[in-house]
């Protein structure tokens, strides 16, 4: 059973920046895609950035340009660098570790409890 717990959030003004951690526990977090996603009050949980085991890289919109996730398979992290941050990305932050099944035919999803980022004045 793979275990994620977040770090780093809390509240930041406009324009700040906030570095968030996710730490794997358990399974091999080199094999698995691991992601960030938010959810807003009221609104549906999006994909902010993901980066996959050989280290490519995707992000949605909502994380183009300012946003640029990492990870550190020796220290099983996976990491979100947040800049200009802009109220709307009042959200809570959850980490997603993806394992690819039967060939990458399906795969399991875990999650972490999240971490909430609040940027306000």
């Amino acid at each position: 059973q793979v275990q994620l717990v977040e770090s780093g959030g809390g509240l930041v003004q406009p324009g700040g920046s906030l570095r968030l951690s996710c730490i794997a526990s358990g399974g091999i977090f080199s094999a698995y895609t691991m992601g960030w996603y938010r959810q807003a009050p009221g609104k549906e949980r999006e994909l902010v950035a993901s980066i996959t085991s050989r280290g490519t890289t995707n992000y949605a919109v909502v994380g183009q340009a300012r946003f640029t996730i990492s990870r550190d398979n020796a220290k099983n992290t996976v990491s979100l660098e947040m800049n200009s941050l802009k109220p709307e990305d009042t959200a809570v932050y959850c980490c997603n570790a993806r394992e690819y099944l039967n060939y990458g035919r399906t795969y399991r999803d875990y999650w972490g409890q999240g971490t909430q980022v609040t940027v306000s004045s």
